[in-house]
């Protein structure tokens, strides 16, 4: 029972925090339809930021928040100058946010190398935890429990709130929107900064989960991608689902199969498409 509980509690917490970063994914591509596929290196850029605040403030929660409003405001403005121009037009869109990520991606390397990194959490979080049977890494619940929270405030903000509303009428009916007197554009400008808000979040706490480096946007985007696709676009409570069951697999794979991780996450995915052919929670539009 105890080496089975073990990989299922590192499943559970890495499935958290993909559920975390694709959950900003889950808005802009699966609500949204805009394909950002810079994605991955928002988050790298929250870890980055969030290193450089705390080296300089030794304050954790100082890089949470520096590494999310970082991202937030770059994505605002990436959105503003550069997608907007090109939303819609799904190729112009991939090639463009391709080119913002290798730019990105040559900018933090001259800026910090290409040497894993890491972000020391506090102790008061970062200490073991005994849940009885075993000591667990308080990081990684602390992870856990942020996500649970993140998870029903997107919830509500998309089911419950008139910006919600306006968001989901927004991607059915763009011009009809505008014809109410609702500015769109600064609606989804506004999602945007959102999203970057969560990705940056997410980077930071990735970053004192796990070592990052360079190059580790791709594979974050690669499953991104994958959660929304398993979950259902455009649905919170699919992306939850389909982070929490990638993350089990890929936790699983590692464990007793790692040179056969990837067959059994797209394979996974493979399977699921075949009988849910719009994921999990997905509706046919």
């Amino acid at each position: 029972m105890i080496p089975l509980l073990m990989p299922f509690l590192n499943g559970i917490t890495y499935g958290a925090l993909l559920f975390m970063c694709a959950s900003g994914f889950t808005l802009v591509f699966g609500l949204m339809r805009i394909v950002n596929l810079s994605h991955g290196m928002f988050y790298l850029l929250g870890a980055y930021i969030g290193l450089s605040v705390f080296r300089s403030t030794q304050n954790w929660i100082f890089a949470l928040i520096g590494g999310a409003l970082s991202v937030g405001v770059i994505a605002a403005v990436i959105q503003l100058l550069l997608l907007r121009r090109v939303q819609g037009f799904d190729l112009r869109e991939t090639l463009l946010t391709i080119g913002i990520s290798f730019i990105l991606a040559d900018v933090l390397l001259a800026i910090y190398g290409g040497m894993p990194q890491s972000i020391k959490a506090p102790d008061l979080i970062a200490q073991p935890v005994n849940l009885g049977l075993l000591y667990y890494p308080g990081i990684r619940l602390f992870v856990f429990f942020v996500a649970i929270l993140q998870g029903v405030g997107l919830w509500l903000l998309i089911s419950r709130t008139r910006i919600g509303q306006i968001i989901r009428a927004g991607v059915d009916d763009r011009p009809m929107v505008s014809a109410l007197g609702i500015n769109i554009n600064r609606v989804f400008t506004i999602v945007f900064m959102l999203t970057g808000l969560l990705t940056g979040l997410s980077g930071v706490l990735g970053g004192s989960y796990l070592a990052f480096a360079t190059g580790a946007d791709f594979s974050v985007l690669v499953y991104s991608l994958v959660v929304v696709i398993l979950g259902g676009m455009g649905s919170v409570g699919g992306a939850a689902l389909g982070a929490v069951t990638l993350g089990l697999i890929d936790s699983f794979a590692k464990t007793f199969m790692p040179q056969m991780t990837m067959v059994f996450v797209f394979g996974s995915l493979m399977l699921v498409l075949a009988f849910r052919p719009y994921g999990f929670l997905g509706k046919e539009r």
